[in-house]
């Protein structure tokens, strides 16, 4: 039942999408499959920084339910036994390490768009709808990410952006698509949030906002029945015949 349930879901996203004044998006996992580079990253910083920490792909799965790299440092950190406390400024520290290496992956080239975002971005702009991006990442993350897909200009294609540190709360609390909203000067009913995350559609439901979750390799078993509609990917939308 639950399958043919969820074959019913495409039609319903095109016209959810089509009928949205923005589009508002989340970042990792959902433009691009970059929690793997971020784990890399992480890796990089602690061996840097002289830990022997190494998170496997089990461990950063169960860590990613905690939003906001210093978090989940912080978090992973509370689960060891008879260790030394961890200064902030060493979290700072080595978030900036992390942060930096992360860059240098994706300036590689070896994180692109999923596939159906570059054309659901240009079908929205030929509509007239406004975009937005929602997320708990930093802005030098969402930078580096987008100004190797979408070039250099990539930020004048969106009508707001608010990353993780422009708000008190991240996800799943509602903080960053609040203040979306506030900047885009629009009502929750007349956007539509595009997630990949029980974290993240748990934020946008609580601020109001219709969902559509297209999955991720990191969180493709997340709970996603409150959601509006679930994509494997965005390219499923361009399968679908136009509203007439």
């Amino acid at each position: 039942m639950q399958a043919e349930a969820l074959a019913l879901v495409p039609p319903d996203a095109n016209e959810l999408v089509r009928r949205a004044a923005a589009l508002i998006f989340d970042v990792d996992g959902t433009l691009a499959e970059t929690e793997e580079l971020h784990r890399q990253a992480f890796n990089h910083a602690f061996a840097h920084h002289g830990l022997d920490w190494q998170w496997d792909r089990a461990v950063y799965k169960d860590l990613l339910r905690v939003t906001g790299g210093k978090e989940r440092m912080r978090a992973y950190h509370g689960r060891l036994r008879n260790v030394p406390p961890l200064p902030d400024e060493d979290i700072a520290a080595l978030h900036r390490i992390k942060t930096a290496h992360y860059a240098e992956l994706v300036e590689t080239g070896c994180c692109s768009l999923r596939p159906g975002v570059i054309e659901l971005l240009a079908a929205a702009k030929a509509r007239g709808q406004r975009l937005g991006i929602a997320t708990t990442t930093s802005h030098g993350n969402i930078d580096a990410l987008l100004s190797q897909a979408l070039g250099a200009g990539w930020a004048a294609q969106f009508d707001a952006i608010v990353a993780g540190d422009d708000v008190r709360h991240k996800k799943p609390a509602p903080d960053v698509y609040l203040e979306t909203l506030a900047r885009l000067q629009l009502g929750a009913a007349d956007c539509v949030a595009i997630e990949d995350s029980a974290n993240g559609l748990i934020a946008a439901s609580r601020a109001g906002i219709p969902v559509l979750i297209t999955r991720s390799l990191f969180f493709a078993d997340d709970d996603f029945s409150a959601a509006r509609a679930v994509l494997d990917d965005l390219s499923e939308l361009e399968k679908q015949p136009h509203a007439q």
